[in-house]
């Protein structure tokens, strides 16, 4: 194929999956939220429905429908696999009680499509940013503003997602979607397809033929959790996990033969009959709130694998071969008793290699991602037409200040100052100087931020103002009674390394802030830091 009618039937691709997402509510009828505590339950309900899932259409009786549900499970959690089954299992509660809606029927009936948001985590490669929004991780800013409820607000990283995800929607009738709430991306792949297995894994397929033993090597696809399609018309595919070629090769050669590989990224979505098969094989589990299991190890292995290739798998996880044997033998039982219909087990959903990537699951990430929205290059443009930024000043009022062209500054009111390669939203201040900074959600006299650094959730009422030096991050944490600390951190320092220490600049560590901040209710929190804000900015 000629390379430059490629690239172009890659752009269109994309550009059509954005078009998509943007154009008109792409959403799911059920949006579910699987949060830390029940505070963030609320919040995320109340946030989503008055936002972005709010009804377009005034007859729409129930949906689109946000169900927010915490996980609350023994010490260690449920594991993404246990957990999904519990969240879709206290969420068809909820939807129960609070609207008199079966999901489960509507479902399996194929009448809804159902997503679901892990969320849960302490963040800590994003620290301090995390700690500002009282560990309500998903609830990170962006520097990008949206409409919620009449008022222009930041866009939170959740927001993004479901923003994003909703273009698989219209497909996946009678199916529960699961996703992870910190990286957006927009397919090259078609993002319309019929399913054709009641579970199905989105991963990115390398090349139209099963890679060498070199190219497995050069892919570094050893290092990942890979899907491996196999051929033949129903393109049954099997995981594997950490393993090299010849590996791959011997364990999957019982199966069939090997036709496109690519690594997982670990989002899945599965039909109403297979998510009902495995809730009630492990009722037990689900009802003592103890048992930790993950999907790929626990789940998707033992079903797609042999006996013997799973044990030896697990084997290097640590787990004695007797209990994987037995687990293996479970999930088989089950699967022979399933009644499969039209669909295949196991498949896989192609995203694309040409795929666009934003992750802001860590501080450096979330700097460079952002940063992005005022670069040049298909990416950037692509970012900037999936947040529909026409205008790089939207909703802002910036008399007497000096931007640049490539500087983003939304729904903020500046009066002074020089604002060069640097992103901002809802920031009042009589005067800014900002170089190649990210600055969201802050009032002050002055501000002055250097380059690289990050300015965060912060109210300063003193004359000097805000100062951040270059790579320097400074965040505000409040609690409910309205009393506020600032805390801080680096560019150059990766939260999780530093989670347990106490930093130089901090009063607390970021691992004793989170645990302060345990069950804070953030509504209550949010309230009086907006509350603060506007008396501050309404005074300068």
């Amino acid at each position: 194929r000629d390379p430059e009618q490629t690239t172009m039937t890659n752009q269109d691709a994309l550009n059509a999956a954005v078009a998509a997402m943007t154009g008109s509510q792409s959403l799911y009828d059920v949006t579910i939220i699987c949060t830390t505590d029940d505070h963030q339950a609320e919040y995320w309900m109340k946030r989503l429905s008055e936002g972005l899932c709010k009804s377009s259409d005034d007859a729409a009786l129930h949906f689109p429908m946000v169900l927010a549900v915490s996980e609350d499970w023994g010490a260690g959690g449920a594991g993404n696999g246990l957990g999904t089954l519990y969240a879709f299992q206290k969420a068809t509660k909820l939807a129960k009680e609070k609207y008199n809606v079966d999901l489960a029927h509507l479902l399996a009936q194929g009448e809804i499509s159902a997503a679901l948001y892990h969320t849960a985590g302490k963040g800590t490669r994003m620290a301090p940013l995390p700690a500002s929004e009282n560990n309500n991780k998903p609830g990170v800013k962006l520097p990008v503003c949206h409409n919620v409820n009449g008022t222009y607000q930041p866009i939170t990283v959740l927001e993004a997602v479901v923003k994003q995800t909703g273009v698989y929607a219209a497909s996946r009738k009678g199916r529960l979607s699961v996703y992870w709430g910190d990286q957006i991306f927009v397919p090259s792949a078609s993002y319309d397809m019929e399913p054709t297995h009641h579970i199905d894994i989105m991963c990115t397929l390398l090349g139209d033929t099963a890679p060498t033993a070199q190219e497995w090597e050069a892919q570094g696809l050893e290092k990942y959790g890979v899907i491996a399609v196999l051929k033949g018309d129903e393109r049954n595919a099997a995981q594997v996990e950490k393993v090299s070629h010849a590996t791959a090769v011997e364990m999957l050669q019982s199966l069939g033969e090997i036709a496109q590989v690519g690594p997982s990224l670990g989002s899945f979505s599965v039909s109403a009959a297979m998510l009902q098969a495995l809730s009630e094989e492990f009722a037990k589990e689900l009802a003592e709130k103890t048992e930790k299991l993950d999907t790929d190890p626990h789940f998707w292995m033992p079903l797609t694998l042999s006996a013997k290739d799973y044990a030896a798998l697990m084997k290097q996880k640590g787990i004695d071969e007797d209990v994987s044997l037995a687990h293996h033998a479970r999930i088989t039982a089950m699967k022979d008793k399933f009644d499969f219909g039209d669909l295949g087990l196991f498949g896989a959903v192609n995203v694309g290699s040409d795929a666009c990537w934003w992750d802001y699951g860590q501080l450096k990430l979330y700097s460079k991602n952002n940063i992005n929205l005022l670069e040049a290059g298909q990416d950037a443009d692509l970012l900037r037409k999936f947040f529909a930024i026409d205008d790089k000043k939207q909703n802002s009022v910036l008399d007497g200040v000096t931007v640049d062209d490539t500087s983003c500054v939304f729904a903020s009111k500046i009066q002074g100052g020089t604002i060069t390669e640097s992103a901002l939203a809802v920031v009042t201040s009589p005067h800014v100087e900002a170089d190649g900074a990210i600055i969201v959600n802050c009032t002050a006299k002055k501000i002055v931020a250097g380059k690289g650094s990050i300015l965060y959730n912060l109210i300063d009422t003193s004359d000097e103002g805000i100062v951040a030096a270059p790579g320097e991050v400074i965040v505000a944490v409040n609690d409910e009674s309205g009393d506020s600390m600032l805390l801080k951190s680096h560019m150059d320092i990766d939260g999780g390394k530093a989670w347990k220490i106490k930093l130089d600049m901090n009063e607390m560590s970021f691992e004793d802030v989170r645990n302060k901040n345990m069950d804070a209710n953030i509504t209550v929190i949010e309230a009086k830091r907006n509350e603060a804000f506007e008396k501050a900015a309404s005074s300068f």
